[in-house]
């Protein structure tokens, strides 16, 4: 007979792929490191597939490993819901939708509260980079996620959402102010808000200077759009940042034609949309941009 794993596996998986630590998911399942680590070890066994590995100092899910957290935290969700519904309760499953701050801030937060006024099911925000997304969603911590992509991850579906433009902010006094557009070359001995060194947007810019042999100063390492702009505020440099973001008055903008437009993408698992909270939830994304 087929060894089939045990739900008590299945649920300790679940908290171990969210950690990605034996130490700190054992802490959290109020068991020993030892029990766990016997625990995950015999769930891999009893499925045959790996379900992580060592990558660099710390731990990564394997395909298969994002496959069962994922069936772990389905099973825990059904089981939650159908003790809710025995005890008579009102099941309230709640969405989890994961973007970026920015993205709430500039391209989510009339869907939102449009979502929350109709008061019909409860919404769980995550924040996350692009690569945080997609991890969420293929692991089951997500139902849908809003990230800028290139092309769709494998198993996903992805909406084409909102195309943005990349353009150079600065204050209003700036001698660059005074063009109707703006040229790699002119950022030329320039110094720039930038993101730290391992964020997509810097290494785009930092591509995109080299190629046109701009030389450029980094002013300041900002995460985040709003301290980026704060910073130009400050008049500690200037800041490329995308066209969705919300300007103060003290500043100004100008296009940048030859960096590449930013394409926004709503993205979930092929066929979870089914559920019919996601599908509101997914719909009023959609028409509200």
């Amino acid at each position: 007979m087929t060894k089939t794993p045990t739900l008590d596996s299945l649920r300790s998986f679940a908290v171990f792929a969210d950690k990605l630590n034996f130490t700190h998911a054992a802490e959290a399942l109020h068991i020993s490191q030892p029990a766990l680590h016997v625990k995950i070890s015999e769930l891999g066994e009893t499925l045959g597939v790996p379900l992580y590995i060592r990558s660099g100092r710390g731990l990564e899910l394997t395909e298969h490993g994002k496959k069962v957290a994922r069936f772990g935290r389905e099973i825990e969700d059904r089981l939650d819901v159908f003790m809710q519904e025995l005890s008579g309760e009102k099941v309230m499953r709640p969405i989890v939708l994961a973007a970026g701050e920015g993205t709430y801030q500039y391209l989510l937060a009339d869907a939102i509260q449009e979502f929350t006024r109709r008061g019909r099911d409860r919404l769980k925000l995550l924040t996350a980079d692009r690569e945080g997304i997609i991890e969420a969603i293929g692991s089951g911590r997500a139902d849908l996620g809003v990230a800028p992509l290139e092309t769709t991850p494998h198993g996903f579906t992805a909406v084409p959402l909102k195309k943005v433009t990349q353009v150079l902010v600065m204050p209003r006094d700036h001698y660059l102010a005074k063009k109707k557009s703006i040229k790699l070359a002119d950022l030329s001995g320039e110094k720039l808000i930038v993101p730290p060194s391992n964020r997509p947007h810097r290494q785009m810019l930092s591509m995109a200077l080299q190629s046109a042999g701009v030389e450029w100063e980094v002013a300041v390492e900002a995460q985040g759009w709003e301290l980026m702009l704060r910073f130009v505020q400050l008049k500690l440099g200037l800041a490329v940042v995308h066209s969705s973001c919300t300007i103060p008055r003290t500043l100004v903008t100008r296009p940048i034609p030859s960096l590449p437009n930013i394409h926004y993408h709503l993205l979930h698992l092929i066929g979870t949309d089914s559920r019919s909270d996601i599908a509101r939830l997914k719909s009023i994304v959609l028409t509200m941009q």
